[in-house]
């Protein structure tokens, strides 16, 4: 259950606004590619996508399974092979914006930015969550941020999207 703290409005309210910050901070779109973190940051950056080209600035979407980069791996030990990373584009010289539903101990943000920088070398790499909920163990901050949600350690967030649940929104539950 949890306590609801984004709907779907709220949500695609958020999405919106940081669509126009990254067209904001970014002197032109033109080498801009918004790169989601499977599963869920994913459907994000699509749906930032949209909003950037109904702002005019069409931009290269990709998406990033960050598996084998995360230091929590257990070597040798039997892992889910999403095998999802689909970068139709070189990220060479290119703005790249990362894209996860939530900001916590930096860990995922760090693969990510591991597994971008062995497709190649950006100008820039950029960070975009929905929820940033504080308690980071790695020096990694979000260039743009949907909510700031302080939490505590035994609580989770979780963002529901389609197709993985039925309706769009952001909880707060209490940790199994």
């Amino acid at each position: 259950m949890g306590a609801e703290i984004m709907d779907e409005v709220g949500m695609g309210r958020v999405l919106m606004r940081i669509a126009h910050e990254i067209v904001e901070k970014n002197e032109s779109t033109e080498n801009l590619c918004v790169v989601g973190i499977e599963r869920r940051g994913a459907v994000l950056a699509r749906r930032i996508a949209e909003n950037l080209a109904s702002l005019g600035a069409a931009v290269n979407l990709g998406t990033l399974d960050i598996t084998h980069f995360r230091d929590d791996r257990v070597p040798g030990g039997e892992e889910a092979h999403l095998n999802k990373t689909e970068l139709p584009f070189d990220v060479q010289g290119k703005i790249v914006v990362i894209v996860d539903d939530v900001l916590f101990t930096g860990r995922t943000a760090r693969a990510a930015i591991d597994a971008i920088l062995a497709c190649g070398r950006p100008a820039r790499i950029q960070l975009a969550v929905l929820i940033d909920r504080g308690h980071r163990e790695l020096p990694i901050r979000a260039d743009y941020v949907g909510k700031n949600v302080p939490t505590a350690l035994e609580e989770r967030v979780r963002v529901c999207v389609p197709p993985y649940e039925d309706v769009s929104c952001v909880k707060i539950e209490k940790n199994p």
